[in-house]
């Protein structure tokens, strides 16, 4: 029996991005990169994807096609992160608003828009939806470790001194540790996304995360509510279930999932159930007649 080839990791990744329309807005003094993808003449409803921390716009690979069937689906590489610039301040407020700026200038300041964030962008979307209010037709946050008590530090390995087959590995066993639960599911593709964006992280967005802005921002939050986790989320404890009650716990009107058996990344090991969930939880406030 012929080996089946498996596409080229880089190839996936290019192709991907040059459907896109590239986009800069102002980041201090310097710049931060967005892309958008659209169909049907840019007439659908709009919704925007926040990374993880030491991530870009790549997080949302396996997502980005599905969405775009129905939405136009704008990702930046948030401040401090992929190809974005350093932002002036590092707190959660500041880079706040330079991320819903660039949404105005990108889409105009009349239009509604859903935001959905995983990890730290997790942070951002909570943050995004509390200060622009009604305007955000719903807020969606995935893997967010912020909602309830921190548990214990996951112990990454150094990888930036190593090359080759010793760094490929390195981000295997980091990816395992953090992201993804099944070890079947880190691929060539993670892996190369991860490199691209190990090698881009500058901002250090634990301490964001964990600041309580995303609880702060929860609190504020008028737009429907939604959170997603992984069971695993992150090995080797499985504190998903945590978060989820946690976050019911504080607004007992949220629609909170958890996914079996993946972990942090989850919107990448299990993209199809996710993808799914979240075209269902976003089909509840899509405007009519779009």
């Amino acid at each position: 029996m012929n080996d089946i080839a498996m596409p080229d990791p880089r190839a996936v990744l290019d192709g991907l991005e040059r459907q896109a329309t590239r986009y800069e807005t102002p980041c201090g003094d310097g710049r931060m990169i967005w892309h958008l993808w659209a169909r049907s003449g840019g007439t659908a409803p709009v919704v925007v994807l926040f990374h993880g921390g030491a991530g870009s716009w790549r997080h949302w690979v396996r997502n980005i096609p599905a969405l775009v069937e129905s939405y136009r689906v704008l990702v930046p590489d948030l401040p401090g992160l992929g190809e974005s610039d350093y932002p002036p301040e590092e707190t959660a407020e500041s880079i706040t608003r330079i991320v819903a700026d660039g949404i105005d200038q990108i889409i105009g300041t009349d239009t509604s828009y859903d935001v959905v964030g995983f990890s730290f962008g997790a942070t951002m979307s909570a943050c995004v939806g509390a200060l622009r209010g009604k305007r955000i037709r719903s807020v969606t946050i995935i893997g967010a470790s912020g909602v309830a008590a921190a548990g214990a530090t996951v112990q990454m390995e150094k990888v930036r001194h190593l090359e080759g087959e010793a760094r490929r590995e390195t981000h295997r066993i980091n990816l395992n540790r953090l992201m993804i639960a099944d070890p079947a599911k880190i691929d060539d593709l993670a892996l190369v996304i991860q490199d691209w964006n190990t090698v881009r992280s500058r901002l250090k967005t634990p301490p964001i995360s964990r600041g309580g802005a995303v609880l702060r921002a929860l609190d504020a939050v008028v737009s429907p509510l939604n959170g997603i986790w992984g069971e695993c989320d992150p090995p080797p404890d499985p504190h998903g279930a945590v978060r989820a009650a946690a976050m019911k716990a504080r607004r007992p009107e949220a629609d909170t999932r958890l996914i079996p058996g993946a972990g942090h990344w989850v919107a990448y090991e299990a993209a199809d159930r996710v993808n799914k969930t979240l075209l269902e939880m976003l089909a509840r406030t899509r405007p009519t007649g779009v």
